[in-house]
């Protein structure tokens, strides 16, 4: 698959980058800072995983944009996108291939924090079902954080304008559920808040359930913004 060929590409764009390898160990240095240093693990004395996870969304916030701020807008600063364009593939390919690039670093700095259910297991009967689930959850969550990143990097030449309004828009999105409970929030509109909220679907992987409805909620978004990738490219090259 051609899409492939182009994450192999950004892959190798990461690698190369020094860029990469801060991400790679931001996104387990802080979240193990958080959980075992600044959080309450060692006074509960309960081997879980559920404070970690429940920091997961607000790391997001911060690392995701990270990813996927120089994607696209480095690409059209540098006036390489004409070039990518030229590239014998379809605009699907090219949107994929950006996913894929960027969704597979997440992943790897997913893969850097398993030191943390590790270290609990050992000082603990851990349940590694809710482990597996979280993990599951925090792909699927990064995969539709990653999607609107792109979009929004598609949309700008200027990569720390794209690192800004994604993490505005990620952070507004993960608070939805706030909003929703506000006294002032009539119900309907306030279960329709807490219908989008953005965390709100990844809880029940923390605690181990694989809900058909936040797996499509997920899918759903992802989808939507690769679309509409695709689109601002469409738009871009028919003006």
């Amino acid at each position: 698959m051609k899409a492939f060929l182009l994450a192999k590409r950004e892959w190798k764009s990461a690698v190369d980058s020094p860029v990469a390898y801060v991400l790679l160990a931001l996104l387990p240095a802080v979240s193990a800072a958080f959980f075992f240093v600044m959080g309450p693990f060692f006074d509960r004395g309960v081997a879980t995983l559920r404070d970690f996870f429940g920091l997961l969304p607000w790391l997001f916030v911060m690392v995701i944009p990270a990813i996927t701020m120089r994607a696209w807008a480095e690409e059209r600063r540098s006036g390489t996108e004409e070039l990518l364009m030229t590239y014998p593939m379809r605009l699907r390919d090219l949107v994929l291939g950006k996913f894929l690039g960027a969704w597979g670093l997440l992943a790897a700095s997913l893969f850097f924090t398993a030191g943390i259910p590790l270290t609990v297991a050992s000082l603990g009967d851990l349940d590694w079902g809710p482990v597996v689930g979280g993990y599951l959850g925090a792909m699927l969550m990064g995969a539709a954080a990653i999607s609107f990143g792109l979009f929004l990097s598609a949309s700008t030449r200027n990569q720390v304008v794209a690192w800004l309004i994604s993490a505005v828009g990620l952070m507004t999105w993960n608070m939805l559920d706030f909003a929703a409970t506000a006294e002032a929030t009539p119900p309907a509109l306030g279960r329709w808040l807490l219908a989008a909220d953005f965390d709100e679907h990844f809880f029940a992987f923390a605690r181990g359930v694989v809900d058909f409805r936040d797996v499509v909620f997920y899918l759903s978004v992802t989808v939507f913004f690769l679309c509409l990738n695709g689109l601002t490219f469409e738009h871009r090259r028919a003006s």
